[in-house]
C-alpha cells in the first residue's frame, strides 16, 4: 500500500479516486486496484487564487508498488502507508474485590465502561439521568410545553449533554487511540464518513441510536448499566474511596470509581466539596446563540462557489481579542442547518444550546458567541463559578417571562441599548419560544462591552455577520465545567482521594465528544496498569 498525502483536489471533480490518484501517481487507472481515504479535509481559503479544493490522505494498493515507490523517491508526499497497530487492552487476571464503578454515562463514562468491560472487570455504571428513548421523550416534552425533568433533559442521560448537539467529532489531540473511539462508534452505527474527515460529526438523530447501541456492546461484554441511579454521596477512608450513595439511599463498596459527572452536576461537585474531594477553580465562557441564514454562511465561505451540490454546508470560527476589556470573544459549537435548543437542568434557570441533525438541514446556522469569565469574576471560590452560572440563568429565565421562553434581541438593539425590534433577519429557532428582551440585563457589564467590541469586529470583517437584524438568543452559560476535580498527572486519581477517578469535561480535563471519549479511556488504562 502506498500513501499519498496532502493530494489537492478541485470540490467538483466529481472522478472517481482511483483515477485521481493514477493521475497523482503517473500510473494506469488498471494498475490501481483500491483507494481508501485516510483523511479528507476542505480548504476553502482561496489562498493565491487557489481553487475551493478537498485535501486527501490516501492510501493506495497497485501493481509494483515497489517500483513506483522508487521512482518517485523524492517526492515528500509519497511514502508506503504506514501499519495500523489496533490497541491492546490486557485482560486483567486477578479481579479486585469490587468490581469498577462509572458514575455518569456521557462520552468519558461511556469509553471509561467500554474499556473496563473490554478488559474483563464488568463495570457498574449509575447513571442519574434516564436512558436515551425516556430522555428523548422528556426533552421533546420540555421544548412543546416548558415543563421541565430535572433528572431527565438536555444535560442529563444517557449520552450525556452532547446527545443533544451537534455530535462533533472534532478533537485537538492526535492521539492513536483516537481511532480506537471512531471505530467504536462506526460499529455502533455511526456514518462511515467520520473515519476519515477532518470535521465529522454524526449529528443528534444518529447519535441517540450510537449511544443505545454502545450501551448494548457494554452489556453483551458483561458490564451494568443503571438508570435513575444519582451518586449523592462518596465514602472515603484513609484518603481512599470506600463507597458511593445512590439515591440517599443505597451504599456501593467500591475500590476504583470513575467521576464522569458531566460539567452540570453541581449538587455533585458541591457533594464532593464537602467530602473533601479536592477541586479548584477553573475559567469558562458565557454569552449567547447567534442565527444566520444558512445561505449567508455558505455565501461567507464558499464566495460564488455557494450552493454548489458538492460542497457540504458551510461552518465557521470567528476569534477576537479585545484589548479594552482584556477578554477572549469567539465562536463555539457552531451549528451549521441547525437550531438554538433549550438546555436547562434546574428550574426557574434558563440556558441554551445549539445542535444539528445529521444532514444539517434546518436552512439555519447557529453559534455560541463566548466571552471568556475567570475566577477573579467571583472571588476565585471553588463553587464561585457555579453562583456565577446560576445568576446569569435566572436573569434569563426571569425576563424570558418565567416559562422557558427566551430572551431575544437584535444585533442592532444590542449594540445600542435598545430593545423592541421583532423584524429579525431570521426567525429564532429556540422552543420553547422566545421574548423580546435587554440580553445587558443579563450578562455582566463587562461582558456585554466585550461581545458588542467583537461584534463590530467582526461586521467589519464579514458584512452582514453583525449586522443590525441578526438575533441573538441567551443565554449560553455551560459551556465547559466550571471546576476541576484536581488529578495526578499520571495516576489520574483524584489528589486527596486514591482510586477515584474524574474524567471528562465535567472533572475539568476535556472538552467535547472526543476528548472526553479519549480521556475516559486512558483513566482505565492507567488504572489497568496499576492493578496488573
Amino acid at each position: 500500500m502506498i500513501r499519498v498525502k496532502n493530494l489537492r483536489v478541485p470540490y467538483d471533480d466529481v472522478r472517481p479516486l482511483a483515477e485521481i490518484a493514477a493521475e497523482r501517481l503517473n500510473v494506469s487507472p488498471c494498475a490501481v486496484h483500491g483507494v481508501f481515504v485516510v483523511h479528507k479535509a476542505l480548504d476553502a481559503r482561496r489562498r493565491r487564487g487557489l481553487p475551493i479544493a478537498w485535501v486527501y490522505a490516501l492510501n493506495v494498493a497497485l501493481d509494483n508498488e515497489r517500483a513506483v515507490l522508487g521512482r518517485l523517491r523524492r517526492d515528500a508526499d509519497v511514502m508506503p502507508a504506514p501499519m495500523s497497530v489496533p490497541m491492546e487492552i490486557p485482560r486483567v487476571g486477578a479481579v479486585p474485590p469490587h468490581r469498577p464503578v462509572v458514575v455518569g454515562f456521557g462520552p468519558a463514562g461511556i469509553f471509561a465502561a467500554w474499556t473496563l468491560a473490554r478488559a474483563g472487570l464488568c463495570p457498574l455504571v449509575l447513571e442519574r439521568g434516564q436512558d436515551v428513548d425516556q430522555r428523548t421523550a422528556d426533552v421533546a416534552r420540555f421544548w412543546q410545553t416548558g415543563v421541565l425533568d430535572p433528572a431527565s433533559n438536555v444535560q442529563f442521560g444517557e449520552g450525556g449533554a452532547g446527545t443533544f448537539s451537534d455530535g462533533k467529532l472534532t478533537a485537538r489531540s492526535n492521539d492513536p487511540r483516537m481511532h480506537e473511539i471512531i471505530e467504536a462508534f462506526i460499529a455502533a452505527g455511526a456514518p462511515e464518513e467520520i473515519r476519515s474527515l477532518q470535521k465529522p460529526h454524526i449529528g443528534t438523530d444518529v447519535l441517540r441510536n450510537v449511544v443505545k447501541n454502545l450501551r448494548r456492546t457494554i452489556i453483551r461484554m458483561g458490564g451494568t448499566v443503571r438508570f435513575g441511579a444519582q451518586v449523592t454521596g462518596v465514602e472515603l477512608n484513609a484518603e481512599r474511596v470506600a463507597a458511593l450513595v445512590v439515591n440517599d439511599a443505597e451504599r456501593i463498596p467500591v475500590s476504583a470509581a470513575f467521576l464522569g459527572i458531566g460539567h452540570s452536576a453541581r449538587d455533585t461537585y458541591a457533594m464532593l466539596e464537602a467530602a473533601d474531594v479536592h477541586m479548584e477553580a477553573k475559567a469558562f465562557a458565557v454569552g449567547v446563540r447567534i442565527e444566520h441564514m444558512q445561505t449567508f454562511i455558505d455565501r461567507m465561505r464558499y464566495s460564488a462557489a455557494a450552493g454548489s451540490p458538492h460542497l457540504p454546508v458551510a461552518d465557521y470560527a470567528m476569534t477576537y481579542r479585545d484589548e479594552t476589556g482584556g477578554r477572549g470573544v469567539y465562536s463555539f459549537c457552531m451549528c451549521p442547518g441547525g437550531m438554538v435548543v433549550a438546555a436547562a437542568s434546574e428550574a426557574g434557570r434558563l440556558v441554551t444550546n445549539g445542535m444539528s441533525n445529521y444532514r444539517r438541514n434546518s436552512g439555519v446556522a447557529n453559534s455560541a458567541l463566548l466571552v471568556q469569565v475567570s475566577p477573579a469574576d467571583w472571588g476565585g471560590d471553588v463553587l464561585g463559578g457555579i453562583a456565577f452560572q446560576r445568576a446569569l440563568e435566572e436573569r434569563a429565565y426571569r425576563l424570558g417571562g418565567g416559562d422557558y421562553r427566551a430572551p431575544v434581541q437584535s444585533v442592532g438593539d444590542f449594540l445600542t441599548g435598545r430593545t423592541g425590534t421583532r423584524d429579525f433577519f431570521v426567525t429564532p429557532t429556540y422552543a420553547p419560544g422566545v421574548r423580546i428582551a435587554n440580553l445587558h440585563a443579563i450578562l455582566p457589564s463587562e461582558c456585554a462591552a466585550s461581545l458588542a467590541r467583537a461584534l463590530t469586529f467582526w461586521e467589519t470583517r464579514v458584512p452582514g455577520f453583525g449586522a443590525a437584524d441578526v438575533p441573538l438568543t441567551g443565554v449560553e452559560s455551560r459551556s465547559s465545567a466550571p471546576c476541576r476535580i484536581v488529578r495526578d498527572a499520571v495516576t489520574m486519581e483524584s489528589v486527596s482521594a486514591a482510586g477515584l477517578y474524574p474524567i471528562g469535561e465535567g472533572a475539568g480535563y476535556a472538552g467535547g465528544i472526543m476528548s472526553a471519549s479519549l480521556d475516559g479511556l486512558k483513566a482505565v488504562l492507567a488504572f489497568l496498569d496499576k492493578i496488573q
